[in-house]
C-alpha cells in the first residue's frame, strides 16, 4: 500500500508569513531558531539547516524587503525600522522558545532584535544570540560604503567568497538582485551603534579565522553586549567559512540549545526529556560570570 502523500505544511500566522520563510515544519517545536541572512542575502542561505538541528526545532529564516516573493516592497529606512517590523512579526510566534542566529548585517539585525525581545514585557528573552562574521556593534562603520557604485559593491560581495556569487554573474539575475544589495549596504552604510546595550540574552560569536570583516579580537568584542555568557567560537576560513562548515557550526550551535533547553537526546532524534529552561535562568541560578564569560575557540 502506497503512504498517503504528507500535508502541506500549515502556513504561518500574520504577519509572519510575511517575514519568515520555513524549509521544513515541525508540528510541535520546543524552540525556533530564526535566522538573519547577509548584505544581499536571501533565505536560501539557511535552506538547509534544518538537516543538521534535532527534529524539534523549527528554522525561520529572515525574508527581506526585494527578496524572493517580496521583490516589490518597500526598503526599510534603516536597521533600528527594520528591527522594529521583524520583532512585531516574532510576536504570534513566541508561544515556545526562540533564538536568534545572524551572520554579517544579519548579526547586527539579530542583536537589535534580540534587544528589542529582551526587554519586552509580553514575552520571554531569546534563549541565546549567536552572532557571525560581525564585529560587535560598537566596532561597526561602514560609511565609506555610502558613496559605493554598483561596480564597488560587486567587487565587494565577490571579494567575500560566498558561493551565492556565482548568480551575479548572469545579467538578468545581477539586475533582479541588485537592488536588495544596494538597499542593504546602504542600511549597513548608515547604522551607528554609540552605545552598546547589553542584554540578560547569552551570546555566542563565531567568526573564520581568515574574516577580513571580522576579526577575532572584534568578534570577541562583542562579549560587551551581554551580562550573561558570552563564548566566542573560532572556524577555519574567510567571511563565509559557515557555507563549508555547515555541519560543523551546526553541531556548536546545537549543543548550545541543548545546554539552554537541557535537550536529553541525540541530534538525529531531537527529543527532550525535560522542561525548558532558559539560559538566562541557569544563569542566574549559577556563579557569577562576568569574570567567567568563556571563549573557546574551534
Amino acid at each position: 500500500m502506497t503512504a498517503p502523500a504528507p500535508l502541506p505544511p500549515a502556513p504561518l500566522p500574520p504577519p509572519a508569513a510575511r517575514w519568515f520563510r520555513r524549509r521544513h515544519r515541525v508540528d510541535a517545536p520546543r524552540l525556533r531558531l530564526v535566522c538573519f541572512p547577509h548584505a544581499g542575502g536571501s533565505p536560501a542561505a539557511y535552506r538547509t539547516w534544518h538537516r543538521h538541528l534535532p527534529e524539534d526545532v523549527e528554522v525561520l529564516a529572515v525574508c527581506y524587503p526585494g527578496r524572493q516573493d517580496r521583490i516589490g516592497d518597500p526598503f526599510p529606512a534603516g536597521v533600528a525600522e527594520l528591527a522594529d517590523e521583524v520583532t512585531a512579526a516574532l510576536a504570534p510566534l513566541r508561544d515556545v522558545p526562540v533564538a536568534l542566529f545572524g551572520h554579517s548585517m544579519g548579526a547586527l539585525l539579530a542583536y537589535e532584535v534580540a534587544v528589542r525581545l529582551a526587554a519586552d514585557p509580553g514575552g520571554p528573552p531569546p534563549v541565546r544570540l549567536f552572532v557571525s562574521g560581525s564585529p560587535a556593534p560598537h566596532l561597526v562603520d561602514h560609511s565609506a560604503l555610502g558613496p559605493a557604485t554598483d561596480e564597488d559593491l560587486l567587487a565587494l560581495v565577490d571579494a567575500l567568497g560566498s558561493d551565492s556569487t556565482d548568480a551575479l554573474r548572469i545579467p538578468a539575475l545581477r539586475e533582479l538582485l541588485m537592488p536588495g544589495i544596494r538597499a542593504d549596504f546602504r542600511l549597513l552604510a548608515h547604522y551607528r551603534a554609540d552605545t552598546t546595550t547589553p542584554t540578560a540574552v547569552p551570546v555566542v560569536a563565531c567568526t573564520g579565522d581568515d574574516d577580513p570583516v571580522c576579526p577575532v579580537e572584534a568578534a570577541r568584542a562583542w562579549s560587551a553586549t551581554t551580562v550573561s555568557a558570552f563564548e566566542l567560537d573560532v572556524f577555519p576560513g574567510g567571511h563565509f567559512y559557515l557555507e563549508s562548515l555547515e555541519a560543523e557550526l551546526l553541531g556548536r550551535v546545537t549543543g548550545h540549545l541543548r545546554s539552554d533547553l537541557r535537550f536529553r537526546t541525540t541530534l538525529q532524534h531531537g527529543a527532550t526529556q525535560s522542561a525548558p529552561q532558559s539560559a538566562a535562568q541557569s544563569a542566574a541560578q549559577s556563579a557569577p560570570q562576568s569574570a567567567a564569560q568563556s571563549a573557546q575557540t574551534h
